[in-house]
């Protein structure tokens, strides 16, 4: 079975990448749990945040944005104690910052699936040449939004970043043409081509 060449350790990133890498998410707390990963791994890599997964599960209730807005100091000191989690008192107060705005988002949109999602017209995009290894560190539709999130206050969501959460949430279909998840998203999921990456 064919998979995208970032994946290929027989490990935590093949699983992350057969089971939840590109297909789309339209469950806030999965979207939040994401993004929380996002900001948590500004500066480190990607295997890391995988492996500390279930520690930041226990620490953060479970990703449970509601939960975690209401947290307090007190709430980033027990954070910082907690045996194997990364040491940044600015991320972690950043996510608990980024929850609040999260909620209000929700209060404004209904969702956040649907704010965010409707930036792609409901549907996954395919941009041409991603299906061959040409992708982008960022995109005017990642600017647009890491625009829009900053002017409402989100923290460590940059173009880059947020292009990365919409890989990673299914906005954009990011799989490799030989992978067998690229066929798989095509073909369940509704799908819009596009050309240029200037197209929101």
């Amino acid at each position: 079975m064919l998979r995208c060449a970032w994946c290929e350790d027989n490990g935590i990133m093949q699983r992350y990448h057969d089971e939840e890498w590109g297909i789309p998410v339209h469950d806030d707390r999965k979207q939040f749990e994401f993004l929380m990963l996002e900001v948590m791994q500004c500066g480190l890599n990607w295997r890391m945040m995988l492996q500390k997964r279930a520690v930041f599960n226990a620490c953060f209730d479970g990703f449970d944005f509601e939960k975690i807005a209401a947290y307090t100091d007190e709430d980033v000191a027990r954070i910082l104690q907690a045996e194997g989690m990364i040491k940044s008192p600015r991320k972690i107060s950043a996510i608990i910052h980024n929850a609040r705005l999260f909620m209000t988002l929700r209060e404004e949109y209904g969702s956040f699936d649907e704010y965010l999602w409707r930036y792609a017209g409901h549907k996954t995009i395919l941009y041409r040449g991603h299906e061959r290894g040409r992708i982008p560190a960022k995109n005017h539709l990642s600017d647009t939004i890491s625009k829009d999130l900053k002017k409402r206050g989100f923290k460590y969501l940059g173009s880059v970043t947020v292009y990365s959460h919409l890989q990673a949430c299914g906005i954009i279909n990011d799989h490799h043409k030989d992978c067998f998840m690229y066929p798989l998203i095509l073909q369940n999921y509704p799908t819009v081509r596009k050309i240029s990456q200037d197209e929101a």
